[in-house]
């Protein structure tokens, strides 16, 4: 579904990306991991045209690299960013009817994942918790028929309960559309995803299945900085 191939970014005269390559399955799951700082969300930014890029990036079987931002989401690569980007002075309602791109948006489909946004319509997303924010940034993404999803950082911040919410919904979401996810709760990778990409120093430092980096301890130690592969309790 997507391909990415020697990507490289810049910002603000500092080369980021060096040579990124890897590829996102058209089914599933993908993590994309490594420590704090090492080019993870500058990698989606790059692939949407929101960070001056060379290199390839093919979605759905055509090249992408360099075009709008908005035509890619037209195209079908829907984007939930760290921040999670509602309007905070607009209603869950209007939030979600801002995100809509199509005559018949799948309101069954987010109030089915998440009822809650229909018992809080009416009311104003800056009032609303960080996971229920969390909430209305993917019910943005499922309103359309996207082809591919990138989602950076859904669980950040949220309290454990939320966090299983969120990995709960995203399991079902993966079904239907593959996700290019960046995460750095290993219990939810683990959950989730099927392969992962890790990143260090803006360079690709390791790619495979995700079962095999999760289950060797040194290398989970050595490229994501984290004590054990294995946390004591996993989302359900």
């Amino acid at each position: 579904m997507l391909d990415v191939r020697e990507l490289s970014a810049w910002i603000g005269g500092s080369h980021i990306l060096q040579g990124v390559t890897f590829e996102v399955a058209g089914t599933g799951v993908t993590a994309l991991l490594g420590r704090n700082g090492v080019g993870k969300t500058s990698t989606l930014r790059a692939i949407l045209g929101e960070l001056p890029a060379t290199g390839s990036v093919t979605f759905d079987g055509r090249p992408v690299l360099g075009a709008p931002t908005h035509r890619l989401v037209r195209a079908g690569l829907g984007y939930a960013p760290e921040d999670r980007c509602v309007f905070a002075g607009l209603t869950v309602a209007e939030n979600l009817r801002l995100a809509c791109r199509v005559p018949d948006p799948d309101y069954d489909t987010v109030y089915s994942l998440f009822p809650e946004l229909r018992a809080r319509s009416r009311q104003r997303a800056g009032t609303l918790s960080g996971g229920q924010q969390q909430m209305v940034a993917i019910g943005r993404l499922l309103l359309n028929p996207n082809r591919l999803l990138l989602i950076d950082e859904p669980t950040k911040g949220l309290a454990p309960k939320v966090v299983s919410e969120v990995a709960a919904v995203l399991a079902r979401v993966a079904q239907r559309v593959p996700i290019l996810l960046v995460e750095q709760n290993l219990a939810v990778v683990r959950r989730l995803a099927s392969a992962a990409v890790v990143l260090a120093a803006g360079r690709v430092a390791w790619r495979g299945q995700a079962a095999d980096l999760l289950g060797d301890a040194e290398r989970v130690r050595t490229l994501l900085g984290v004590g054990s592969s294995r946390p004591e309790r996993e989302p359900r």
